[in-house]
């Protein structure tokens, strides 16, 4: 149950990069990377200390600071992040067998999301020469008012386990664009893709400091957060880690961008065929083994219709093939760690407690004696207050959820500390629109999961600060200010 060639696709997992260089860190600690579907050993890589972060933050303090990057323009930047979507292509497998080594996605899923990671790096570069990084104002007093958009500074990208190369994409690249250096912080469990794209910075020829790599556990890096020469941090992960990096960064005024955790809820208008809903919510949850802070979780529907839709999603998520990630007829793989798997385990428990109906799954496959698997799992008659409707899992674990009515659908929805995603099955277009404007959520689809970071990606209340993809995504990497002049200079440049 392992890819051919288990060996990880990078050089120097011993060490760290820092100032452009491969360092030895100041300390031997390691930490191991399991194979999810395997349960072995995948690599065992560096663990930087309090140390290795002030060495990394002051790397990329200095190179923005007194270096050649923030003073290049937006096209020279621009250069760079078209070399390093070359590379990611170069590495698409190497990415691709990585996720699903250490995350559990499905390696054809995996290797099919190759360019889209390439095509984010070449959208911020076609930015340098479109985005307005300087407009002129008329100003109340004076002759010229300029709003001029420059770079935030140095700046903390602290990525999860579950999609770290899009996660570097969506932070790094509108980053570095608008001038920014970046310490980049991978999750323990899932460090290969930020060193395969710290070996990328370094054979582009990324100035020395502009982007720097170390991986860390928890507590390690609430220091990066807590360095006061850190100006920005950008964070995907949990809403509890959120909540504390946010509450760090609001004791100094330091700027962030959090998203978050997500309970999304498709919500299942009367109109809409009930076998149709369940194939496609079932299709989207079997994702990255349910591991997506967007994934549609709870499904409301009118208590009528509630006995017809548990059953069809019952049937069609239920015979999921769950399997190696790595062969082609497997439709969903592993959890990504034991710890992770025993949480989900937790949380069937409880749902069973708490009086839900279980009707589908609940266990570990019984054809399989190693890896983290769990089986597609769906609830019925699930309490909107209950645990398993409040909190998120993070696992394929569905809660169906009976509604009064239309009215009551939305009010369930909306009944949430989190605001991520959401989604409406409606025949009426009209009815998907009204409906979506009065769903608290950052993003809402229509007879789909869909999100879309070309357009943009975060949440409402505790999913999240802020937006990522677009140009909504690069606003957070530049402070704004406003030059007010007694005439227009000659050279006015971003």
């Amino acid at each position: 149950m392992t890819a051919p060639g288990t060996s990880a696709p990078f050089k120097n997992p011993d060490r760290l990069f820092i100032d452009g260089l491969w360092v030895t860190p100041s300390t031997p600690k390691t930490i191991d990377v399991m194979n999810s579907g395997t349960e072995e050993l995948f690599v065992r890589v560096a663990e930087a200390q309090e140390a290795d972060v002030k060495r990394a933050v002051a790397a990329a303090r200095k190179a923005f600071d007194q270096g050649p990057w923030p003073r290049l323009s937006h096209a020279e930047r621009a250069k760079y992040l078209r070399a390093i979507a070359r590379e990611i292509g170069t590495r698409a497998d190497d990415l691709a067998r990585i996720w699903t080594t250490e995350s559990g996605v499905i390696y054809e899923v995996a290797k099919a999301r190759g360019p889209g990671l390439a095509a984010v790096w070449n959208y911020y570069a076609d930015l340098a020469e479109t985005y307005p990084f300087v407009e002129e104002r008329k100003p109340a007093s004076g002759n010229v008012g300029l709003l001029v958009r420059e770079p935030v500074g140095v700046v903390a990208a602290i990525i999860p386990w579950n999609g770290p190369s899009i996660c570097i994409g969506y932070k790094v690249a509108p980053a570095l664009l608008a001038g920014c250096t970046v310490v980049l912080k991978p999750a323990p469990e899932a460090p290969g893709a930020a060193y395969v794209f710290a070996e990328i910075c370094e054979k582009v020829g990324l100035p020395r400091g502009v982007v720097n790599v170390l991986t860390a556990d928890r507590e390690v890096s609430e220091q990066l957060v807590r360095n006061p020469d850190v100006d920005k941090v950008t964070f995907t992960g949990s809403t509890a880690a959120g909540r504390r990096i946010g509450s760090i960064c609001g004791e100094r005024v330091a700027r962030c961008t959090l998203e978050l955790g997500g309970k999304s809820a498709a919500v299942i208008l009367d109109d809409y065929d009930v076998g149709a809903a369940a194939k496609t919510i079932s299709q989207m949850a079997r994702f990255l083994t349910g591991q997506v802070c967007s994934s549609l979780t709870r499904i409301v529907v009118s208590r009528k219709r509630h006995e017809a839709l548990l059953d069809a999603l019952s049937a069609s998520f239920g015979a999921v093939r769950v399997g190696d990630p790595f062969d082609s007829t497997t439709e969903m793989g592993p959890l990504a760690m034991r710890r992770h798997r025993d949480r989900v385990e937790g949380y069937i428990a409880k749902g069973k407690e708490e009086g839900a109906k279980l009707a589908t799954g609940g266990g570990r496959p019984r054809h399989l004696n190693r890896g983290y698997f769990i089986e597609p799992t769906v609830f019925g008659n699930v309490d909107n207050h209950s645990t398993i409707a409040r909190e998120e899992i993070f696992g394929p674990v569905l809660s169906v959820i009976p509604a009064d009515n239309e009215a009551n659908a939305v009010d369930i929805a909306n009944d949430t500390v989190y605001g991520l995603n959401a989604s409406v099955f409606t025949n009426d277009v009209e009815r998907a629109y009204a409906t979506a404007r009065q769903l608290r959520a950052g993003t809402v689809g229509h007879n789909s999961f869909r999100t879309d970071f070309s357009i943009a990606f975060g949440g409402f209340k505790q999913s999240g600060i802020g937006r990522e993809g677009s140009t909504e995504g690069l606003l957070p990497f530049l402070e704004t200010k406003t030059v007010i002049l007694d005439a227009m200079p000659e050279h006015v440049t971003g």
